[in-house]
């Protein structure tokens, strides 16, 4: 027969049956909480959540993530179009009408007024000679070509006529915008028989004969400043040619755009960007607050499942001890011994006050949101006396030591004193459970400063990391640390010491380092003194 006490604390129960039947021996000892199939259970859950809530959150992060940036692409595909779409029609009643315009002030001509001329006088007259070098000296006939070429290109720039060709057209459409504008060569060919043209110039050729400086990559710069030309800002493109052998054809194109384009687009879609930026930002917030809230919410949820485990080990553990002496009681040969009776009498005692501990903790809880302070005036330093006093008393492990430094000049404060030591008390009963120290030190100490005591409880317990100091006093929190697990605890205690603090419009921190201590130090204001 084995009858398992080892959750009973500190009792001892011998009795020997004189037939040997059974032996049951329970002697002083410490309970282990790794021990406990409860804790096991609960730590090994822990882990599996711990772990389980770290891959979810990385998933939704990673999802809402990929989600935005599908969003921000969108947004930037329909922006981008809505912007070539307003830049090819920037313009288009000017624009069509001064290709009209130009095209009929270059009738029977080429480039502007006079250019024609300007090409039939030095390409005619070397036609003959470009044939036959052609037709025999290829190398020679390079060269040749781009030297005719750069001789009609700068002779067409001196004579280039189109700034009278805008200005004319700006005053009979009453523009009063500054409009700039380029004329270029996109190719020139020769035909030695009808129809069957030989390339002289191309633009997207590169020719090292040829000026360099009027060589740009929408080609031979005629006239003009404008510096981006594209398929928006051209007003016309015109290929000349002809039938006949002995001549040329030409491909020219002139652009023009006003000099403040880029800006009048911007302010003309400034509404469609500020829509759009102010969209993919909405968005952002209410994922950052839907966020935000979800954790919270799922911290919530996993702080009650802890307190759910928590105190389902914490009230088995005294009702398995309750159990087990009960059922020794009932055993009529342990009975018959007055020494089992005494001890198990004392266990089914002192775990009841501990069963009626942990519902008054739960009950002090659902009504803290209502604390009734009776508010008196005291001397924290005889009231602080008292309280370390009676706790001294109580404290069964000698491995404990307990100082108390008054440096307060003046300690008279108003508080409830119910609260007050209920809150300390709290505080000193942490300061001794997460302690592994083989002597656990516990300081207490009160200094004045501006017009207030400061109470500070300092221990070298495991401490308590940076990230986790804020949450500390969230209702059922509990660090998830092994050391921290393995000690009992509903994760109410600093819940219960803040509530306690707010009451009195005090406040309360934490200094603490993992390894070497916490400090929690109480800000109490002093009341007026002589």
């Amino acid at each position: 027969m084995l009858i398992n006490l080892m959750t009973i604390p500190n009792s001892q129960l011998t009795t020997h049956h004189s037939h040997s039947l059974f032996t049951i021996t329970v002697s002083r000892f410490t309970f282990l909480p790794s021990q406990s199939p409860i804790r096991i259970v609960f730590s090994l859950s822990l882990l599996f959540r711990t772990a389980y809530m770290k891959d979810s959150i990385f998933t939704y992060i990673t999802i809402a993530i990929a989600s935005f940036l599908v969003l921000c692409g969108m947004q930037f595909y329909l922006v981008h179009n809505t912007y070539q779409l307003e830049n090819e029609r920037y313009l288009f009643p000017e624009k069509k009408l001064m290709n009209e315009v130009y095209r009929e002030s270059i009738i029977n001509d080429k480039l502007f007024p006079g250019g024609a001329a300007i090409i039939d006088t030095i390409l005619n007259h070397n036609l003959t000679n470009l044939e036959y070098l052609y037709i025999n000296n290829s190398e020679q006939y390079n060269v040749v070509k781009q030297e005719i070429c750069d001789s009609i290109f700068k002779q067409l720039r001196r004579a280039q006529s189109i700034d009278r060709f805008i200005t004319k057209f700006k005053q009979q459409q009453h523009i009063t915008d500054s409009l700039q504008y380029a004329l270029t060569i996109d190719a020139l060919d020769v035909a030695f028989t009808s129809n069957k043209y030989v390339p002289v110039y191309n633009k997207e050729t590169y020719y090292t004969l040829i000026d360099h400086d009027i060589q740009q990559k929408d080609g031979i710069r005629i006239g003009g400043i404008l510096r981006n030309t594209n398929m928006q800002n051209r007003i016309s493109n015109i290929t000349v040619s002809s039938d006949a052998s002995y001549t040329y054809k030409m491909t020219f194109s002139l652009y023009v755009d006003r000099e403040d384009r880029e800006l009048r687009l911007f302010k003309k879609m400034s509404t469609v960007y500020f829509l759009s930026i102010f969209s993919i930002l909405a968005v952002l917030i209410l994922f950052f607050v839907t966020f935000r809230n979800w954790l919270r919410q799922k911290k919530l949820s996993e702080m009650r499942s802890d307190f759910i485990n928590s105190i389902t080990h914490e009230f088995n553990t005294p009702l398995s001890a309750i159990i087990i002496a009960n059922k020794g009681l009932q055993n009529p040969k342990l009975a018959a011994l007055p020494g089992n009776v005494s001890s198990l009498t004392g266990v089914i005692e002192r775990q009841s006050t501990r069963l009626k501990t942990l519902v008054n903790q739960v009950l002090d809880v659902t009504s803290i949101d209502r604390l009734k302070l009776d508010i008196k005036k005291y001397s924290l330093h005889e009231l602080l006396d008292n309280i370390l006093l009676d706790y001294k008393l109580n404290l069964r492990d000698s491995d404990i030591e307990l100082t108390f430094s008054r440096a307060a000049q003046h300690d008279t404060v108003e508080l409830d004193q119910f609260y007050f030591t209920t809150a300390l008390l709290n505080i000193l009963t942490n300061a001794v459970k997460y302690n592994d120290k083989p002597v656990k030190q516990i300081h207490v100490t009160t200094q004045s400063e501006d017009g207030q005591i400061l109470l500070s409880v300092a221990d070298n317990g495991i401490g308590i990391s940076k990230e986790k100091q804020k949450s500390i006093f969230n209702k059922f929190y509990r660090v998830k640390n092994k050391k921290v697990q393995e000690a009992q605890g509903l994760g109410l205690g600093l819940f219960y010491v803040k509530q306690c603090v707010l009451a009195h419009n005090w406040t309360i921190t934490i200094s603490s380092e993992t390894g070497v201590g916490s400090t929690f130090t109480m800000s109490i204001p002093l009341q007026n003194h002589s």
